[in-house]
């Protein structure tokens, strides 16, 4: 069982994550505005998923900011950032500062995503969010990159990401 840290204090995770070279787990995230995503609806794109514990933290929100800025200038790339917020609080975050690149998705309808990942966390206080990781996945849908953060209250390698992503 993998472990991440929440301010020092480790949080077991629950699944696996897609190793790299492997194909990723389907999936059916809601967008903010309710629509469906899936993997299938996503192929032959370059998909980078953020996963993150809540859009109503600073750090996911500083994440989230951040993919939007430099997602911009990746072409035919999708940038899913996935949180069990509801999407009605993502829509209202999105709205509010201005996220135009990357698409909030809520696993509302798919709770397993979490586990097929391997980011659900499986207790402490967070138990029930996802921790927080990157996963570049090719348009054949091959899994080309993954970090899982081991600190929860930390950002991400973006620079590794989006190399990964740029192929």
């Amino acid at each position: 069982m993998a472990t991440v840290n929440l301010k020092g204090n480790p949080c077991n995770l629950r699944g696996t994550m897609p190793a790299v070279g492997g194909k990723a787990p389907a999936f059916n995230l809601t967008k903010s505005d309710l629509s469906p995503v899936t993997l299938d609806s996503l192929a032959g794109k370059t998909k980078i998923i953020v996963t993150v514990p809540s859009l109503d933290t600073p750090v996911c929100q500083t994440e989230t900011r951040k993919f939007n800025e430099k997602a911009a200038a990746l072409g035919n790339t999708e940038v899913l950032v996935v949180s069990s917020d509801l999407p009605f609080a993502m829509k209202r975050f999105c709205e509010t500062e201005g996220i135009e690149s990357v698409s909030a998705c809520s696993d509302l309808r798919d709770r397993a995503f979490g586990e097929r990942y391997g980011v659900a966390i499986a207790d402490g206080p967070l138990q029930g969010v996802t921790a927080r990781a990157v996963f570049v996945i090719d348009g054949d849908n091959n899994v080309t990159y993954a970090q899982l953060v081991p600190e929860i209250a930390e950002e991400p390698d973006y620079d590794a990401a989006l190399a990964a992503a740029k192929g």
